[in-house]
């Protein structure tokens, strides 16, 4: 009696232990769950995108939201991949338990994605009429179909379901028999997205239980040794065709296939297990990893819509200095409205990049810069000193030489404007490198930065750009 006492109290204590482990990873996928929630409303919040780039990225900003919906409503998406024919949608509507997904003999017959809400009879919780969420009673599980992968031409529905796998929390890749190379390349893919997935082999009722058993040993031992652990095999037949005798009038009988019952069981139970212990987790992870994945994307292609941005504005600002030191006759408004043009294109390019910068913090940038590129300053202030000093002289002369003065000092002051356009371009060039950084100079330095965008820039080519500009800018004036 008293080893029995002992006995009993142990196997309480074993239940005790389980049930608050059970109780902490339920408490740790809560934590999870709204930790995923806080972190896309953060990322949301913290985009800072200017209207244009906003415009630009509506639909990549429109998936966000979605997945931040999706958290918020508890909503569980379960997507279906395979070649054509093999039984994907039939799958679903025997999972659902109707035909909500368009069937065909016809190969091909889903287009594009579709979904269903899954509302069986099986549920998670005790008298529950819905697949839902362990502590999420609001929470739903969609079904998701998608077009066959192999389809001549869908590259266009290729792309759509590469997306939907990006979004899906679970995956269940469908075949009907030894796979192909193409079933595996795709079934390799789709597990480099670190989403759960479920292999099903569909229609085993077309098989001899010998031949069925050989394929599934082949399949799990051989094809998906590296990719997929045999708990992650279901055999199922989503629409099986079952012999029915007939009875026809003239006394004979014939045996004919009909639809039967589907035989699904098993991944019903699988893909309930896998919700019931992993769901909420899953649904978090995923959307971590997809808000990732489209935070990388916006931030690349937010880069590149500044980048343009910015190029736009320093050739502005650099056409702008060209004209300005063309048409200006004195050396100290020609080095005061450069400087005054390159200040004013640095904070220009701050502002652009989200980085508060006022004159004296440009002025100090821009003195960095032009002590580091050293001879294209050099060159430019010896070239608005000397070319400045002529130009006025060759423009004081016109009225003594009948105006001959004037074909020199235009050729001079192209020259000049030439030289300092230039030098802005580059000037902007750098600027636009260190803000673009954050306003750092990364581990180079300057002195690499500025290397590195001199060997990039084409000198004959811009300063040709520039020469066009300016003969565009200044033809009415002569007119």
């Amino acid at each position: 009696m008293v080893g029995t006492g002992q006995d009993s109290s142990s196997e309480n204590h074993e239940l005790d232990l389980h049930q608050a482990l059970q109780e902490l990873e339920q408490y740790q996928a809560d934590l999870n769950y709204h930790q995923a929630q806080a972190s896309l409303h953060q990322l949301l919040e913290r985009l800072d995108l200017a209207p244009q780039e906003a415009a630009e990225l509506a639909e990549t900003l429109d998936s966000l939201e979605e997945m931040l919906t999706k958290l918020q409503e508890g909503v569980v998406h379960i997507a279906v991949f395979g070649l054509v024919g093999r039984g994907k949608s039939s799958l679903l509507n025997a999972l659902l338990g109707q035909d909500c997904f368009a069937t065909g003999p016809i190969h091909g017959v889903t287009q594009t994605s579709s979904r269903a809400v899954w509302a069986g009879s099986a549920g998670l919780a005790s008298g529950s009429s819905r697949v839902v969420l362990p502590g999420l009673g609001q929470s739903r599980v969609e079904l998701i179909d998608t077009p066959g992968l192999d389809e001549v031409g869908g590259e266009a529905r290729q792309v759509l379901a590469q997306g939907v796998a990006q979004q899906a929390d679970l995956i269940l890749f469908v075949i009907s028999g030894d796979m192909t190379k193409l079933e595996h390349q795709a079934l390799w893919e789709l597990r480099q997205a670190s989403k759960p997935i479920l292999l099903v082999f569909n229609k085993v009722d077309q098989y001899p239980e010998a031949d069925r058993q050989a394929i599934y040993a082949k399949i799990r031992d051989e094809r998906v040794r590296d990719i997929l652990t045999p708990n992650e095999i279901v055999m199922v037949a989503a629409a099986p065709l079952v012999p029915k005798l007939v009875h026809h009038p003239d006394g004979r009988i014939t045996a004919e296939l009909t639809p039967g019952p589907p035989q699904i069981e098993d991944l019903k139970l699988k893909i309930l297990q896998v919700l019931q212990e992993e769901g909420k987790a899953l649904v978090a992870l995923n959307t971590l990893l997809f808000a990732d994945g489209v935070n990388t994307q916006i931030t690349a292609r937010k880069m590149v819509i500044r980048d343009s941005q910015a190029n736009q504005l320093i050739w502005k600002s650099a056409t702008a200095k060209a004209l300005a030191i063309a048409l200006n006759p004195i050396t100290m408004v020609d080095i005061v409205s450069s400087l005054v043009i390159d200040l004013t294109m640095i904070q220009a390019l701050a502002k652009l990049y989200g980085l508060e910068m006022t004159r004296e913090g440009a002025t100090q940038l821009l003195q960095k810069i032009a002590l580091t590129m050293g001879g294209i300053s050099a060159s430019e202030l010896l070239a608005n000193l000397g070319l400045s000093s002529l130009k006025g002289i060759l423009g004081l002369a016109a009225p003594a030489t009948g105006g001959a003065s004037l074909v020199p000092y235009v050729s001079v002051a192209m020259t000049q404007a030439g030289i300092a356009g230039f030098s802005s371009y580059t000037i902007g060039q750098v600027s636009k490198e260190y803000l673009a950084n954050g306003a750092s100079w990364g581990v180079a330095g300057p002195k690499t930065v500025v290397r590195d965008i001199l060997a990039s820039l084409d000198q004959s080519e811009i300063l040709g750009r520039l020469k066009l500009e300016l003969q565009q800018r200044l033809r009415p004036s002569r007119a």
